[in-house]
């Protein structure tokens, strides 16, 4: 009776688990570029590439699978105030991993491209146009609201650079950009003065960290990578918030790690390719000396985060299974 139990139940994999191809495929980019500035293999890179491809395959037919078998639990996410952001990392990584093809198959990272920005344009519109009427709770405005219309649109505007659409790029960085000056006014009045988030929210708080340095990287995409005023003072506000984050690190802890700890990954990652960018713009001076610890710190916060969800894997806590009711009737909570 036991087995028969366990086997009706079905792993839970929420749409936020796709964080972790953010951090993996970001960190790949960077060491794709360090392979052109230092004697390091190529195939480092590549194979950071190949793995974050592989997790997000089996993720995206998890998901896709959990859409059409169990809908009701989808929708439930996506009509969460706070989990429903999360569900644009689902597009969001189908454009990275397109610019991760792109030097091996064009036609198919084109493919993937023109499906992921046609679900991150729809799913903005549905979700981020809807908070509009009012509804929307305030203890859920986190740094999450950014994942949308932010990170979406940046990392759009970064596909576009790599299949050389530049135009349309600067089209997406725009859309990112202010959609990122309009949120974050919101979001920091809601950190400072609406009460301490939860204790499971708090690690929300790593997204914080990626607009500047995303922007950043999707600027140097469009603009041929050139390291102008304008990447530089992007920069400047990633390492303050890179300060931030590391003052708050005492009060993340306060959790076991889980999953939820990836949301730092894709701004340290955007820090590692920006940092190394901006390096190699001069031959002396105060980037070219950050260059390298900041390339050797990100991989640090990537190797740390790796091995401990390893630990989570192979101790049984993160691919957890959950009987299909629960998932069905979510939506109802």
């Amino acid at each position: 009776m036991c087995k028969q139990m366990v086997s009706k139940k079905v792993l839970h994999l929420p749409a936020g688990y796709f964080g972790m191809v953010l951090g993996i495929i970001g960190m790949g980019f960077a060491w794709r570029y360090a392979a052109t500035l230092w004697p390091v293999s190529p195939i480092i890179g590549d194979g950071m590439v190949l793995l974050a491809t592989l997790i997000w395959a089996l993720l995206a037919l998890a998901f896709l699978w959990r859409l059409v078998r169990y809908p009701y639990s989808v929708l439930a996410e996506m009509r969460h105030p706070a989990q429903s952001s999360f569900v644009s990392l689902f597009p969001a990584t189908t454009m990275l991993v397109a610019i991760g093809m792109v030097p091996w198959w064009r036609p198919l990272a084109l493919g993937l491209f023109i499906t992921g920005v046609t679900v991150q344009l729809t799913y903005a519109a549905w979700q981020s146009a809807g908070l509009w009427r009012g509804l929307h709770p305030e203890e859920a405005t986190t740094p999450g609201l950014y994942l949308p219309t932010v990170a979406n649109n940046f990392i759009s505007a970064m596909a576009c650079g790599a299949l050389g659409f530049h135009d349309a790029g600067l089209v997406f960085l725009g859309a990112g950009v202010f959609s990122w000056l309009s949120l974050e006014p919101a979001i920091l009045h809601r950190l400072r003065s609406a009460g301490e988030l939860p204790v499971a929210m708090r690690t929300s708080l790593g997204i914080q960290l990626a607009p500047a340095l995303v922007a950043c990287s999707a600027w140097f995409s469009v603009n041929g990578g050139e390291a102008d005023t304008f990447a530089k003072m992007l920069f400047g506000y990633g390492l303050l918030q890179l300060l931030f984050m590391l003052r708050l690190i005492p009060w993340y802890l306060s959790q076991p790690f889980n999953a939820s700890f990836w949301s730092f990954s894709f701004g340290v990652s955007a820090l590692a390719t920006t940092g190394l960018h901006l390096g190699h713009s001069a031959s002396t001076g105060f980037f070219p000396t950050l260059a390298l610890p900041l390339f050797v710190f990100c991989n640090l916060i990537i190797v740390l985060l790796a091995i401990n969800t390893l630990h989570l894997l192979f101790s049984g806590k993160l691919l957890t299974r959950v009987d299909p009711a629960l998932l069905i009737t979510s939506k109802d909570k």
